[in-house]
């Protein structure tokens, strides 16, 4: 009994088709540019690569043509429930929920947090009811892990009316992945979830770090927005609210283009004024590039400040796990950071470290010191499994 996964973006669909009891993965793919010229979907099957052109068409198109492949390799009644991502479930979701009319209008109320991302999700739980009417379908929310956050960590020392009446808060992201490779992590370390608390740091192009405390998210960096935090591939990170006014009035932008500059042309393109792949950016510090050596020891820096900031929220810390893109393959930047938090208790174990890398997990400093693991994140298979518990307390 197949679980399909859909993360629907503004312009693309990623999706993996899955057994969440066995792991079993029997299709994934990305479709991409929908809704514009060059659409495609890419089908990965048993190692396995084909690209399909959609002509143009949109997520239901892109739909239509997954459930015919699904119907070729005779699966589509076999997929009896669709898990979509949804980034922002404000404070009407701590956990996945079943979607009926009123919690597809609840996330519809969440678009202002989300403008970019819940509309797209929107659009892909519409376009997988039409293409899998029969199939249950749940919405899991980026958000939903950090609920369990107390006031002093959530709240902004701003207006009381500007929560009550508008929700500005902090809600934080990577929910999936940081309540993923928390429990992966307590497996490693052959201790119960509930008696541990780590500190997750999910490394890539969006960046978040959380403090979990016995399962349960008690701080994390991002807030309102994923804007907020750690530096990241084009995002500024955490700077003073007061550039936005003074930035606004000095370079002559509106406020909206401020905010789309501090979005997708800061962080660690901005800095080094070079790209925002870390793989091209430790290359060129490797040449003595400056603008590169710049951005990763920002972005180190900052990684390392916040990991010290949970610790304060957790009291005790039990491990730290990096995870991502850049947290699963960055030797480099696994290293600086750990150097940076000896005072934690940590020491470096410099061959696990250099061979935790292209799906290599486990754990990267010397025994009798404190763990700071590497683990592969699976939100795919997080969210397969939050939507299996649904649907069977739906039966």
């Amino acid at each position: 009994m197949w679980t399909l996964v859909l993360n629907c973006g503004s312009s693309s669909l990623k999706f993996a088709l899955l057994d969440p009891d066995t792991r079993e993965l029997q299709l994934s793919g990305l479709a991409e540019r929908l809704g514009l010229e060059g659409a495609s979907l890419r089908l990965d099957r048993a190692g396995e690569r084909r690209t399909v052109d959609l002509a143009g068409g949109a997520h239901a198109a892109a739909l239509e043509r997954l459930l015919a492949e699904l119907t070729g390799l005779g699966l589509p009644g076999g997929v009896t429930a669709v898990g979509h991502r949804v980034v922002h479930g404000g404070e009407h979701f701590s956990a996945p929920a079943l979607i009926t009319p009123e919690v597809l209008e609840a996330i519809r109320e969440c678009v202002p947090l989300a403008p970019l991302h819940n509309p797209a999700n929107i659009a892909g739980i519409e376009a997988a009811q039409a293409a899998f009417p029969d199939a249950a379908q749940v919405a899991v929310f980026d958000t939903a892990f950090h609920q369990t956050m107390p006031p002093v960590a959530y709240r902004y020392a701003v207006p009381e009316a500007w929560y009550r009446q508008h929700g500005v808060r902090r809600y934080g992201f990577h929910g999936t992945s940081h309540a993923y490779v928390a429990q992966e992590a307590a497996g490693m370390l052959r201790r119960p979830l509930d008696d541990l608390n780590l500190i997750t740091a999910h490394l890539g192009n969006g960046s978040s770090v959380c403090a979990v405390a016995g399962g349960r998210s008690v701080d994390t960096s991002m807030g309102l927005t994923p804007l907020e935090g750690l530096v990241m591939g084009t995002r500024s990170g955490d700077v003073d609210p007061g550039m936005h006014d003074y930035v606004a009035r000095q370079a002559g932008l509106s406020l909206s283009e401020v905010t789309g500059a501090l979005n997708r042309e800061s962080g660690l393109l901005g800095l080094s004024g070079l790209s925002s792949d870390m793989r091209e950016l430790e290359e060129a510090a490797g040449r003595r590039h400056e603008g590169a050596r710049l951005a990763l020891d920002v972005f180190v820096y900052r990684l390392a400040g916040t990991v010290a900031r949970m610790a304060a929220a957790l009291g005790r810390v039990d491990g730290l796990v990096f995870t991502g893109g850049i947290g699963e393959n960055s030797s480099y930047v696994r290293a600086a950071t750990l150097e940076r938090l000896g005072v934690l208790g940590f020491a470096l174990d410099e061959a696990a470290n250099a061979a935790a890398v292209r799906g290599r997990s486990g754990r990267i400093t010397r025994e009798g010191t404190l763990p700071a693991l590497v683990v592969n994140t699976n939100e795919e298979l997080m969210i397969a499994r939050q939507t299996r518990e649904v649907t069977l307390g739906r039966q």
